[in-house]
């Protein structure tokens, strides 16, 4: 009895022991994938979709006066997600060694092995799937423009390797979310497009240009271009200011084109005026910290504000 007893205990223990562990096993592989995600968001800097995404949505919103059809809006903000995060993945893996080779950057991810070049492309892939989808589920135009797309997107990581412009090929990049909004509601191109896109264009360039001013001794001894790296530190950010004032021309120009703009959009380019010179100020401290709150902290703002204008305007005011 005693035998059979233990026997009968230590089957039982297996059982629960057999039934424990694909469990435990289960749970420590979604553990692991949920890390490695992680890992992969904080590698590309997906969070920085804020930059693109509140742009597109004001662009729908003020094309189709606040009632926006769900799924285009579906549709075209997946779009502008895949492809904002299929060029920064592609810019890690082509800039991987310039990357390692910077003190500032030699951090990143990629670098330091704590991702692999595998894991990016893959991202890439499914980012670029979710581009080529979003295109294609909205109209012909917008799947007949996705070469131009793999064009700019593609193409950013090699600009700074020929042309001290390579920071307004990246705002071309960035403000194609917003033209591509317009492009996935109407269906085809209009005048009226074009200043808001350009200023959006004209933003992404100018912090650009004041990141790219920490990195001076660094893109000269490699080789790479930029404004700061070929005019200097001073008029690289003279250049910037002068892109953000054309930026703001280009928001404004929202009043001509548009009739719902008014109160919440004349409010919402006073708080982006006031971000930006405080943004050009803190940028001016020159310390990475600095940089970083002027370049990416206060742009994540900027998109909002914009939005919030808009909806103001459109749902409220």
């Amino acid at each position: 009895m005693g035998s059979t007893k233990a026997g009968s205990t230590q089957g039982d223990a297996a059982r629960l022991s057999g039934v424990a562990k694909p469990d435990t096993a289960g749970g420590d592989q979604s553990r692991g994938l949920g890390k490695r995600l992680a890992v992969l968001g904080e590698s590309v800097m997906i969070r920085h979709s804020l930059f693109s995404l509140p742009f597109a949505a004001a662009a729908v919103l003020l094309e189709t006066g606040g009632r926006p059809p769900a799924g285009k809006l579906l549709w075209i903000l997946v779009a502008a997600f895949g492809a904002r995060n299929a060029a920064n993945a592609l810019n890690r893996i082509i800039d991987a060694r310039i990357d390692a080779a910077n003190p500032r950057t030699a951090g990143r991810h990629l670098p330091q092995g704590r991702i692999k070049k595998i894991e990016l492309w893959l991202f890439t892939a499914a980012m670029l799937a979710l581009l080529v989808l979003g295109a294609a589920m909205l109209n012909p135009l917008c799947l007949a423009l996705l070469p131009v797309a793999g064009i700019l997107v593609f193409g950013y990581s090699y600009t700074k390797r020929f042309t001290w412009l390579c920071h307004y090929w990246l705002g071309i990049t960035c403000s194609a979310a917003v033209m591509g909004a317009f492009l996935g509601i109407s269906g085809a191109f209009a005048l009226r497009y074009f200043p808001l896109t350009a200023g959006v264009a004209f933003w992404v360039a100018g912090f650009d240009i004041l990141y790219a001013v920490q990195d001076i001794s660094f893109d000269r001894s490699a080789g790479l271009k930029s404004i700061p790296a070929r005019f200097g530190e001073r008029p690289a950010r003279l250049a910037a200011a002068a892109s953000h004032l054309l930026a703001l021309g280009g928001f404004a120009s929202i009043f001509l084109f548009w009739p719902q703009a008014g109160l919440g959009l004349f409010l919402a380019l006073a708080a982006c005026t006031a971000l930006l010179v405080a943004e050009h100020l803190i940028a001016h401290k020159g310390t990475e910290r600095h940089v970083k709150i002027a370049a990416y902290s206060i742009n994540q703002i900027i998109p909002l504000v914009i939005l919030i204008g808009v909806a103001l305007d459109i749902y409220l005011l």
